[in-house]
């Protein structure tokens, strides 16, 4: 299952996207993940909003096997950085909040421009993090 958009971000773009991003979670049976997708999904577009001179991406959500994959592509070949904590006075969180709460995520080129994407295992989004499988019954 598969959702694919092209558009221009404005400053009120996330709050729409992130309606959408619900709606197929709903769908796929996915709810777990709303809170940390939300949060990611807006970080990648704030960042084509404030770093992207045409402001122009296409947003593709996946159902994938176990999970999710949302990936963000843009026209400006600039590869974000993470940012160390000294730098992070003036903004810049974005990518460490992307970090910290998917379950993995990274940058590809993609020519003329850039793909950020991230994904979460839906199990995994389920279980608190101090449950594992190795705890005795």
């Amino acid at each position: 299952m598969y959702h694919h958009m092209r558009f221009t971000v404005g400053d009120h773009s996330a709050r729409h996207v992130r309606r959408i991003l619900r709606i197929h979670l709903l769908q796929w049976e996915m709810t777990e993940l709303r809170d940390a997708a939300e949060l990611a999904v807006t970080e990648l577009l704030s960042n084509v909003v404030r770093h992207v001179p045409s402001r122009q991406c296409t947003l593709d959500m996946f159902r994938i096997e176990n999970g999710l994959r949302v990936e963000v592509s843009d026209p400006d070949p600039r590869m974000p950085k993470v940012r160390k904590a000294a730098e992070l006075e003036n903004g810049g969180r974005g990518l460490l909040l992307v970090d910290a709460v998917t379950d993995r995520w990274g940058l590809l080129p993609s020519p003329p421009g850039k793909t950020v994407w991230f994904e979460f295992d839906a199990k995994a989004a389920c279980a608190p993090p101090f449950v594992t499988s190795a705890l005795p019954q």
